[in-house]
């Protein structure tokens, strides 16, 4: 009896001594702009399978999370969908000297889930559609690269009627799925595997490249796992992630 007991705590002594990594996993809140929603939470189970700590997403335009940071928001990590905001931060006092980083470059994208809709620029310079969607250009930077590209074709002030704004890219991308408009500007990375439907990827010189940037914020300056979050987003796997969702990447 004695010698059993003494066999039982010596094994579950030996189990503790090696427990596995994940067992001391830790986490950090992540500020994902809405465009890169669905590589996000692949990069984020990448991360979690290499790391054992998990990556807590949370989704929206980058304009808004920027307000909610400064109000005192947890967020630890803020991965924009521009390059101003994450400098902005970094300016401010709210983000880390010396984290910025472009983790991804947009390719904007004109969408209809009616085969045969887009067929090119000549889809919006014939106008024979009554709502096409866009994000908030104050807040998402693909609304504001929507704008640039329809006056660089010289058809923004025949369209401005139609246009119905959405609070992000997401909202923007729900509208021409839910049939409230008939087409909308949206980002690659959210269409990209869309069966059916129709699509023009709208020529890089139409508007300012949509580079996407990544900071690290003073929240999480001190937590290993946010320092290690913004440092996978320059690894290999998360590099083939990015690419898969139709972005564009320094690398």
């Amino acid at each position: 009896m004695i010698r059993s007991l003494i066999r039982v705590l010596s094994l579950t002594a030996f189990g503790i001594a090696f427990l596995p990594l994940g067992a001391h996993a830790a986490s950090t809140q992540v500020a994902v702009a809405a465009n890169f929603t669905d590589a996000a939470k692949e990069i984020a189970d990448a991360f979690k399978a290499k790391t054992g700590d998990e990556a807590v997403l949370s989704f929206g335009s980058t304009g808004q999370f920027y307000t909610q940071i400064t109000q005192g928001a947890p967020f630890e990590v803020f991965l924009a969908a521009d390059a101003v905001r994450p400098k902005k931060a970094v300016d401010e006092g709210y983000g880390v000297p010396g984290s910025v980083s472009t983790y991804a470059i947009g390719q904007l994208v004109l969408y209809s889930t009616e085969a045969g809709r887009v067929t090119g620029e000549e889809t919006l310079k014939s106008g024979t559609f009554t709502k096409i969607a866009i994000a908030n250009p104050e807040a998402a930077p693909y609304g504001a690269a929507a704008i640039e590209a329809m006056k660089a074709l010289g058809v923004y002030d025949a369209l401005q009627p139609k246009i119905v704004q959405g609070t992000s890219i997401a909202q923007a991308y729900q509208f021409v799925e839910t049939g409230n408009a008939e087409l909308g500007f949206v980002a690659l990375g959210q269409v990209v595997n869309a069966k059916g439907g129709s699509r023009w990827d709208v020529p890089q010189s139409l508007y300012t490249p949509i580079r996407q940037d990544v900071v690290l914020l003073k929240t999480g300056e001190a937590n290993a796992a946010a320092k290690g979050f913004v440092e996978f987003l320059r690894s290999p796997d998360a590099i083939e992630i990015i690419r898969k969702y139709g972005y564009r990447t320094g690398e």
